[in-house]
């Protein structure tokens, strides 16, 4: 295991559960998750609603074919970062505390709001022990290809989170350098070329190309597959999170990006413009979700043809299970561009909407039965305890009742119908916390049976939808709120949401005191915490914070220190100029004394800068001063 840094870290193991029969007859299956990021609900042909999209998948549907569709898949989050923080963790966000992207830094205010997000970490710490590291315990070589994005620092990357082998650049989504732009910066046949085309033919099949278009060389899918070749002796777990289809929306690939011009009826784009055409009319993007649907093919064409030296007698694809889903809903709008279009459900990306978080999932492996689909409550929690279970993997009993999701082999193997916990008691309901960005954006929510419940954060309100209605489409659009008309099912679904939010400590949104005026007409915020004294001793490394008294109460207290990599300190010093990804705040605990007027903590070694926050009891958020450590 891991040695931990002291204050900072805690030690956590992970349980598991009995075997079923049907698994008996492999010597440790492998294990891919095929993570996409940003694609949609309704960015493949799998559960395309209404209008088709244009978009084409063939060996996504073919992988379906294999396995389950899972039409009531989804992410632990709206956006990229806590998703990929729970299924790596099988933790929910509110517990790993990874709540969006880009945390690490002081918590602040929108321009559109007078609410102060609250902090959350910029990704995964030592105590949080992954998936990777549970499969390592069992014998499994890891591997990470793609994107990470859950923390840079020394002590979060991959190859420190339990990974063997790691690649983490973009490859062919590696956007145009500044000189050119996303119509001049096409793959050719150059043989100097670091994105050549391939000889080899795939679809689309075109007039000019009957026989199928060369693809542009992409170093995340040989990476993946040259990972898959390398293992012999062990288990195989492959964690292949595609940089596809994030933006910025370009392809290097002409003859694709001209294909889908044709087949959407639009000018071969000539200059570098935004598309502002509604729907699923980027032909940029469709380029980019084939090229993907290109990339799982390579993979499970390699699987297909290779043999499994543990299992004689039998190709790889037959002695692995493939897990093939998207970190969050499809991003409408970027860089100007409209990319994609999510309807019939509500919103996308960053949004807790169905648009936000239903997601594309298709589960395939041994003794899964092939072409079926299932409208069971499925969330991307359940990856880690199932697989723990598909794979035989024991590992210390202390804290598996800690993991969020639930074991789907039953739905997986046994034909259950519904997704159950220990105590046999089935799944009734899934919810998120997403307390960032707009105020409107502020929100909890639950999914229960039918029904979709949101807790709007600012102002405190309850919104109801009807999704289905005994199981069939009814306001999959989100389009009508039912509360007024249904008290009582606001009051048991609100009272379901509320335990969550209590029981996992989920962060809210705080007031931000500059934003509310200082006069008579508000005491509350006149009379905000303020702190009197402020000491730090060298040689102890202790601080004492007092605040004055007769200020409002303070009923949450925290410090935020700032770390960095030993090497980033060594070159840079303490005072230095850090790039972007080079240190981070992480929260610790206060000691307090005197009806919380007084605080006290020990700042650990390699901190190079600390402050408190302080939250008052009608939520306002005071900041300290932050101070540099010589």
């Amino acid at each position: 295991m891991k040695s931990l840094l002291t204050t900072l870290t805690i030690l956590l193991f992970f349980a598991n559960d009995a075997i079923s029969q049907e698994k008996k007859d492999l010597v440790k299956p492998n294990i891919v998750v095929f993570y996409v990021d940003d694609l949609g609900w309704q960015d493949t042909e799998l559960n395309d609603l209404d209008e088709p999209t244009p978009w084409e998948t063939p060996n996504i549907i073919a992988l379906a074919k294999e396995g389950i569709n899972f039409t009531n898949g989804y992410s632990p989050a709206p956006t990229c970062a806590p998703s990929r923080a729970a299924l790596l963790s099988g933790l929910h966000p509110t517990k790993t505390g990874v709540t969006h992207v880009s945390g690490g830094t002081l918590p602040n205010t929108s321009k559109k709001s007078n609410y102060v997000t609250p902090f959350y970490p910029v990704g995964l710490m030592p105590e949080n022990f992954t998936i990777a590291e549970a499969l390592k315990m069992n014998g499994y070589r890891t591997g990470h290809v793609g994107k990470w994005h859950v923390g840079a620092l020394d002590i979060q990357k991959s190859t420190n989170q339990g990974f063997d082998f790691a690649y983490e650049s973009r490859g062919a989504h590696q956007g145009p350098k500044r000189e050119k732009n996303r119509i001049n910066n096409f793959a050719t046949h150059d043989k100097g070329d670091a994105y050549r085309l391939s000889d080899e033919k795939y679809p689309p099949f075109t007039k000019s190309s009957p026989n199928g278009i060369s693809y542009p060389k992409d170093m995340v899918t040989e990476k993946a597959l040259e990972f898959i070749t390398s293992s012999k002796d062990e288990p195989f777990f492959l964690y292949l999170a595609h940089w596809l289809v994030h933006a910025p929306i370009h392809t290097k690939n002409k003859e694709l990006l001209q294909y889908y011009s044709d087949k959407l009826g639009v000018k071969m784009p000539t200059k570098d413009i935004p598309i502002k055409t509604g729907g699923q009319t980027n032909p940029f993007y469709g380029a980019m979700v084939t090229t993907l649907d290109w990339s799982l093919g390579r993979v499970v064409d390699l699987l297909k043809s290779t043999d499994d030296p543990r299992n004689p007698g039998k190709k790889l694809i037959e002695t692995t299970y493939i897990i093939f889903s998207s970190d969050n809903g499809g991003v409408e709008k970027a860089n100007g561009d409209i990319v994609t279009d999510n309807f019939p459900l509500d919103q996308g990306k960053k949004y807790a909407q169905e648009g936000g978080i239903r997601v594309p999932m298709v589960i395939t492996g041994p003794h899964i039965p092939k072409g079926e689909t299932k409208d069971v409550l499925i969330n991307q929690l359940d990856f880690f305890p199932t697989i723990l279970n598909l794979t035989n993997s024991t590992v210390p009993k202390e804290y598996s009742s800690n993991l969020d999701g639930l074991d789907i082999t039953g739905v997986l193997l046994n034909k259950d119908k519904t997704v159950k916990d220990k105590t046999g008691n089935e799944r009734e309901d899934l919810w998120w916390h997403f307390p960032h960005n707009t105020d409107s954006q502020m929100q909890s929510a639950l999914r229960h049976g039918d029904y979709k419940l949101y807790k709007n954060l600012i102002p405190d309100t309850y919104e109801l939808y009807r999704l289905y209605n005994d199981g069939k489409r009814e306001d999959l659009e989100e389009k009508h709120n039912i509360a007024a008309q249904n008290p009582e099912i606001v009051k048991d679904l609100s009272a379901i949401l509320e335990k969550y939010l209590e029981e996992y400590n989920a962060q809210m949104p705080y007031k931000d005191p500059s934003k509310f005026k200082k006069d008579g007409t508000n005491k509350n915020v006149a009379s905000i915490p303020v702190i009197s004294s402020d000491s730090f001793d060298t040689e102890s490394r202790n601080v004492s914070i007092s605040l004055e008294k007769g200020k409002n109460n303070v009923v949450e207290a925290y410090a935020l220190v700032r770390i960095a990599n030993k090497s980033i300190l060594k070159k840079k010093g303490k005072k230095g100029k850090y790039g972007k990804h080079d240190t981070t705040f992480i929260k610790i605990p206060l000691d307090t004394e005197n009806n919380n007027l007084n605080y006290t903590f020990t700042v650990p070694e390699g901190v190079i800068e600390y402050g408190v926050i302080l939250i008052d009891e009608n939520r306002f958020m005071v900041q300290g001063e932050f101070h540099n450590i010589n």
